[in-house]
């Protein structure tokens, strides 16, 4: 799963994907530093293979993960290719999210390429742009299914799909901000539309506003056009994050101690990016390796075993299931199996975020 990580240019995107990754991202104060899309995995906080990392002192200790790409700051105009806008457009139709970094602090030192600070605006900016593009790509696909349309009249409700979105398109509105059914989803599958991509704003905001949040006129803007939208906003220090993940784990807990916050922005922004594509984790546990395996919610038993390897799946028997709490409270495997905790699950089973799984099979 990718996620973008996109902004206007100088409003601390690259120093957020450093923070981030550790990659080493080129940042400066100019436009158009990130030319070409940098790209990091990062591994998702998850607290629970911490201790059963305790509980089993195994050799490998594998989180899941996410992949973040830092994309092009974007200008006025990309849609219609000014500054570097066709290649930002092709790299953020590669992501599965957006995460829309927002200059939120006042710094003279710092320029903004609109000369002033204004989280509404710049938002806005990006959005038209991929409206714009969206409305280019939806004017074409409703000429193609009128003329399909003549012989198949099937095709009516896609039609009118098609028009309500370009409908809130043409106010300015995005296609994530209406509401679809399942089937209207399916309908969409094969237009590529990038303001339907669901997106968490990242308000990054200075060190003073970090510990009261509340403060921050230009955040609570944002926070109130987040919700209008459907998204999420998360207030993160750039800064801030930038010093954190230069800490070892002692560090940087006594650095958040400190500054009044329990836990980092950076993790709070993995682990909602992590939601926000309706994922989840479930847990395997042994002396060989703690894991976290990544799957959709409402995966079932035999494709999440498919995770692990296609035989799993292919030979699926039954699926040895704990939740993590009961596993915890009862100390061992064993302990939690003498005391009727671990369920055998058959293939219509739906795996539940948490839930330390055996799978059983045979091929």
């Amino acid at each position: 799963m990718k996620l973008g990580i996109v902004g206007l240019p100088n409003v601390g995107k690259s120093t957020l994907f450093n923070a981030l990754t550790n990659a080493g991202a080129q940042s400066a104060n100019y436009p158009f530093c990130t030319i070409e899309p940098n790209v990091g995995v990062v591994a998702v906080p998850d607290s629970r293979l911490d201790v059963l990392a305790k509980m089993y002192s195994p050799e490998l200790y594998t989180p899941a993960v996410i992949e973040f790409v830092d994309i092009a700051g974007l200008v006025k105009g990309a849609s219609k290719g000014e500054g570097l806008g066709n290649k930002f457009l092709s790299h953020i139709r590669e992501v599965d999210a957006i995460i829309h970094v927002v200059r939120c602090f006042e710094n003279n030192d710092i320029i903004h390429v609109d000369g002033s600070v204004d989280p509404i605006r710049d938002v806005e900016t990006i959005n038209l742009e991929l409206i714009f593009s969206d409305m280019e790509i939806l004017e074409r696909r409703i000429d193609a299914v009128k003329k399909a349309i003549k012989g198949d009249k099937t095709l009516a409700p896609k039609l009118e799909l098609l028009e309500r979105i370009m409908g809130a398109l043409s106010e300015g509105k995005t296609a994530r901000s209406l509401d679809y059914t399942e089937d209207e989803l399916d309908m969409l599958s094969d237009v590529a539309l990038l303001t339907i991509k669901p997106v968490i704003y990242v308000a990054n905001v200075s060190e003073s506003d970090i510990a009261d949040i509340s403060k921050n006129e230009h955040y609570g803007k944002l926070a109130e056009f987040a919700k209008s939208e459907k998204s999420e906003v998360i207030p993160v220090c750039a800064e801030i994050e930038a010093e954190i993940a230069e800490l070892d784990d002692d560090e940087k807990e006594m650095f958040l101690s400190d500054l009044g916050i329990k836990e980092s922005g950076l993790d709070r922004l993995i682990k909602a990016s992590y939601s926000l594509l309706g994922l989840i984790s479930y847990l395997t546990a042994g002396p060989k390796e703690v894991r976290a395996w990544t799957i959709k919610k409402g995966t079932k038993a035999p494709q999440a075993a498919g995770k692990i390897h296609s035989d799993f799946e292919r030979g699926f028997i039954r699926a040895e299931i704990v939740s993590f709490d009961d596993l915890v409270k009862c100390g061992s495997m064993n302990a939690a199996k003498e005391k009727g905790l671990v369920r055998s699950e058959g293939k219509d089973y739906v795996i539940c975020d948490g839930d330390i799984v055996l799978f059983r099979f045979n091929v």
